[in-house]
């Protein structure tokens, strides 16, 4: 349980760097050493973890840190999501074995889910009454939030839209929520709860594509290095557009609010590293076309729809434009090669 929640942090420090925090800077702040955080048996104190959390949101500036962080970490991140895959075959059941699983990341709040005939629930209760006074429960609990959509999506490999969403305190910028949770919430309400439609529950998980999500988390050591801040905002884009496309494309407004930037701006600070956006996404859509093709039980259809093309031909036209070669022909030489080996 310990290096699960050192790997958390990790994860948030990790997370503290994409939005060009030095990650020295963070630790030292939380009286947490590097020692500490990767090597020593020793867990780390409850004030640490406060402590972390406090400063990534003073630091970044975003007093929606837990919610944007939540929207750019995946549990398959965490090393969560294979056992939680394991021990489940439907949505329902991955929703029951994941709950517990929530005190990975807080000891402090427990998941409860509810169902009847038309909808099923995830609660959110907070250990400490007065948790909406608290800036580490308020924002642990975005991001436990987030992570229920974002999973439930993953599991599913399509997008969910809750039916309705509740906050058991107030809520500033509620556009903002409802962009990430892609429902509008209801605030001071009785309980803090994400809502889906029953249809969902005895869905099966598609268990194939998450060796996919893994590759990309894995690939050139994505949220691994916590210690280099200086990296230029370019790479920065394209390793969130790259570790967050095995669902779909993500656009430049979800980067610019995940990076607590406006659109404008974004495109304005890229343009000073002389490149722009649509260039980091043609560039990051390469390079995964080039990975999937590798595996040929990847459909032509299904890579494209995976890169967030609404028509194959487009797709089509776009690899031969960045390789000269239509994408079947590619993974056929490629298919041949791995037989010769």
């Amino acid at each position: 349980m310990e290096d699960q929640i050192k790997n958390f942090i990790s994860k948030l420090i990790g997370y503290a760097v994409q939005r060009d925090i030095s990650a020295e800077k963070l630790l030292r702040a939380s009286n947490i050493t590097i020692d500490e955080l990767t090597a020593s048996k020793n867990p780390l104190t409850a004030k640490q973890i406060d402590d972390a959390w406090f400063n990534a949101v003073s630091m970044t500036r975003d007093n929606l840190f837990g919610l944007h962080f939540g929207e750019s970490l995946q549990l398959q991140a965490l090393g969560i999501v294979g056992e939680i895959i394991k021990t489940s075959r439907t949505v329902g059941e991955a929703v029951t074995n994941a709950a517990p699983l929530a005190q990975i990341i807080s000891a402090s709040v427990e998941l409860r889910i509810f169902r009847d005939d038309h909808h099923f629930s995830i609660t959110f209760v907070a250990a400490n009454r007065d948790w909406a006074q608290d800036i580490t429960e308020i924002q642990t609990v975005d991001l436990l939030m987030v992570l229920v959509i974002h999973e439930l999506d993953g599991l599913l490999f399509k997008k969910l839209y809750p039916s309705s969403v509740s906050f058991a305190r107030s809520v500033d910028n509620l556009v903002e929520y409802e962009r990430v949770l892609r429902c509008r919430p209801e605030i001071n309400a009785k309980t803090t709860q994400i809502s889906f439609d029953i249809a969902y529950w005895n869905e099966r998980i598609i268990r194939s594509k998450h060796e996919h999500q893994q590759v990309l988390l894995l690939e050139e050591g994505l949220w691994q290095n916590t210690h280099v801040s200086d990296q230029a905002l370019k790479k920065r884009i394209y390793n969130y557009i790259w570790s967050n496309s095995y669902l779909k494309m993500v656009s430049l407004e979800d980067i610019a609010c995940n990076f607590n930037l406006s659109p404008r701006t974004l495109q304005r600070k890229l343009k000073n590293e002389e490149i722009n956006f649509q260039q980091l996404a043609d560039e990051a859509r390469k390079n995964l076309a080039l990975m999937y093709l590798k595996d040929d039980s990847l459909q032509i259809k299904e890579i494209s729809t995976m890169l967030g093309y609404n028509e194959v031909s487009a797709f089509i036209r776009a690899f031969k434009r960045w390789t000269g070669t239509a994408p079947t022909d590619y993974q056929k030489k490629c298919s041949s090669r791995s037989k010769k080996t």
